[in-house]
């Protein structure tokens, strides 16, 4: 648990799965928080960072001057993100930006200067991408932590609160590791 999302509390974080046997690390998904990137950077030097590409599709809505462009914005990013390989994202992204160039330039400059963020996926697997391109599964992890911790909403102290959220998170391991899992690593 930590008061706020700064370096300080990601590094800390990060430095105590490191510390539990956290290793290997090829590629990293997240939101676009200063604190994480910096924390990641430090804790893990060298490794692939993936921006989410559901938030990188809301961050640009922000970007968006017509309401009647928004539509046809978020179409255009999905067929960036569900391009086939690398070459075709980059070209799709290039096409995407000149055709928003002159109806909305802050949303041609912000894609052309932030989307390749949302693009690194294509430099893993083919099998890997789908799960690695959103932050969408911690999401719903975090969603259910809040629900069944709500439910308590009163924890005697800290350590009872980390016994039932280790339990919840023990128990997706145990999925993940026997019965659907996650990622297959042997395809690579």
């Amino acid at each position: 648990m930590s008061l706020s999302e700064a370096e300080v509390h990601w590094r800390s974080f990060l430095e105590s799965l490191q510390e539990r046997g956290l290793y290997g690390v090829q590629c990293i998904t997240s939101d676009d928080h200063k604190g994480i990137q910096a924390a990641l950077r430090a804790r893990f030097p060298g490794t692939r960072w993936q921006r989410c590409q559901f938030h990188l599709q809301q961050n640009a809505q922000a970007y968006v001057p017509k309401q009647e462009l928004k539509r046809p914005v978020a179409t255009d990013l999905r067929a960036i993100f569900h391009a086939t390989d690398r070459r075709e994202a980059d070209e799709r992204l290039a096409r995407t930006v000149d055709k928003y160039r002159k109806t909305a330039p802050k949303l041609a400059d912000w894609m052309e200067r932030t989307i390749s963020e949302g693009l690194t996926v294509f430099d893993l697997p083919e099998t890997h991408r789908r799960r690695l391109r959103t932050t969408n599964v911690l999401e719903r992890l975090n969603r259910e932590i809040k629900r069944r911790t709500r439910v308590a909403t009163l924890f005697p102290n800290e350590a009872s609160l980390l016994r039932l959220v280790t339990a919840m998170v023990a128990e997706v391991s145990d999925e993940w590791e026997i019965g659907r899992a996650y990622l297959v690593m042997e395809s690579e």
